[in-house]
């Protein structure tokens, strides 16, 4: 198999001996085997139900393999029970699974890195199927991000807003009536939360690391109710950090997170964040609120004896008087391409299952991609927000921003090197707000300068 550069492929939060082990590696060479099956083809429980298989599946769920992923494994069984599959769950999935790929010695099925290039995704996934006969299934905005050329090599395990979490009791305690709509009002809430409570405000997570990315989460769509922001204002836009002098943007979701660590609206001290014991600190009441993506919603309603508690809002940002919310797929499913015909049929038979049948989207407390699924009971507090889906981007053009991205070492949405950076410097008090926004717009401008974009 051909591979091009692992260059594109590699986090930008890799270290350079990290890089050096990659290269190294070298390509593995096996023969690739052409499926002839997609996957609205199949119908669960009436093809293949003979089929023998053992999967291997890499995910970054370490939380359930012991538990609901062997329920899973069970229900499917009983449809086809000559398939087996084994969970290997990775903790810092987002910096192993790239490393992974590139061996070509990774099971069967695993989440699909934000790291591959679209043009690339042929040498690593099979082809799912046609994006117009898969659109009739599954939303079709969600499909973009893993369609090449319409072809889809991955599908969503369900789709996610991106919003704020936050315990709705806290918020009354300290006399908030009403969910903050501007980032003004968001600083307000979180510095009443401070006077009159001893709830944390806004709890970073920051040690996590990878818990930070969900700041850049926010700065496309849902900051702008641009679906095209995310390829045009910011791909291809001239300074797309600066301040828009509006309260929106990408520099608004920024500016809220430096205003907050600045005015001590959160954790003393950021390095000794805890994830795992925040689930039950925001559950109890401990913090006020956290930004992170829906999915989280349900493992803080099960980390203690206050679900009711728990609630979801959209960021703050209003544009032209109206609210967005970012909504877009999570992880994704794709298959080796490498594996034997039978396993290919068989990952594809489990992915469609757990699509379709499981309920994963709905117990995660996200939204299902299967057209005609209901909104989970959490998230009906959203009516009158309204979802942003980024489109792709235009022909030609599909590898543009991760090149950009890239080349710029910004890593959004991959590393969370901004957040991080604004919680360091917002700390440590060395650089202001706007020193950092010019930063980063050389950066991107020399990056958008070396992929042919012209200013």
């Amino acid at each position: 198999m051909k591979y091009k550069t692992l260059k594109k492929m590699l986090l930008v939060s890799l270290s350079a001996v990290m890089m050096m082990s990659l290269t190294a590696c070298g390509k593995k060479t096996v023969e690739k085997q052409e499926l002839d099956v997609t996957i609205d083809q199949i119908s669960l429980g009436e093809d293949y139900t003979d089929i023998k298989a053992d999967l291997k599946f890499l995910t970054h769920k370490t939380d359930v393999i012991d538990t609901t992923f062997q329920e899973y494994i069970k229900e499917f069984q009983k449809l086809y029970p000559n398939v087996t599959i084994e969970y290997e769950g990775i903790t810092a999935y987002a910096d192993d699974i790239t490393t992974r790929l590139t061996t070509g010695d990774w099971g069967d099925i695993c989440m699909i890195p934000t790291s591959v290039d679209k043009d690339e995704l042929g040498n690593y996934f099979t082809a799912m199927g046609d994006k117009a006969a898969l659109s009739k299934i599954y939303e079709s905005n969600m499909l973009n991000n893993y369609t090449y050329q319409d072809t889809v090599y991955g599908i969503p395990s369900m789709a996610n807003v991106q919003g704020i979490i936050y315990n709705r009791k806290v918020f009354e305690q300290a006399g908030v009536k009403e969910i903050p709509k501007t980032p003004d009002a968001f600083l307000d809430a979180l510095q009443a939360i401070k006077d009159n409570t001893d709830a944390i405000p806004l709890y970073t997570n920051f040690a996590a690391g990878w818990t930070m990315t969900a700041w850049d989460a926010y700065i496309d769509g849902g900051a702008t109710g641009d679906p095209d922001f995310a390829n045009n204002g910011i791909t291809k836009g001239k300074n797309p950090f600066s301040d828009r002098g509006d309260g929106t943007g990408p520099y608004a979701v920024y500016s809220t997170l430096y205003e907050a660590v600045k005015r001590g609206l959160t954790e003393e001290d950021p390095t000794t964040t805890d994830w795992e014991g925040s689930k039950g600190r925001l559950n109890n009441g401990e913090i006020g609120c956290m930004a992170l993506g829906s999915w989280s919603v349900v493992q803080m309603q099960q980390a203690g004896n206050n679900s009711d508690d728990i609630a979801y809002m959209a960021f703050p940002i209003t544009v032209n008087g109206k609210q967005y919310i970012a909504a877009g797929p999570d992880y994704n499913y794709g298959i080796n391409c490498n594996s034997s015909r039978d396993n290919q049929i068989a990952a594809m038979c489990y992915i469609k299952w757990l699509v379709e049948k499981s309920g994963f989207a709905q117990g995660e407390g996200g939204l299902s991609v299967v057209i005609g699924d209901e909104y989970p009971e959490a998230l009906k507090t959203l009516e009158g927000v309204e979802l942003v889906v980024n489109n792709p981007a235009a022909a030609g053009e599909e590898n543009l921003y991760n090149d950009i991205n890239n080349d710029s070492e910004l890593g959004v949405n991959v590393s969370g090197a901004i957040p991080k950076q604004i919680v360091e410097e917002a700390v440590s008090g060395t650089k202001t707000m706007d020193e950092l926004v010019d930063e980063w717009n050389a950066k991107w401008t020399a990056a958008q300068e070396a992929n042919g974009v012209g200013q």
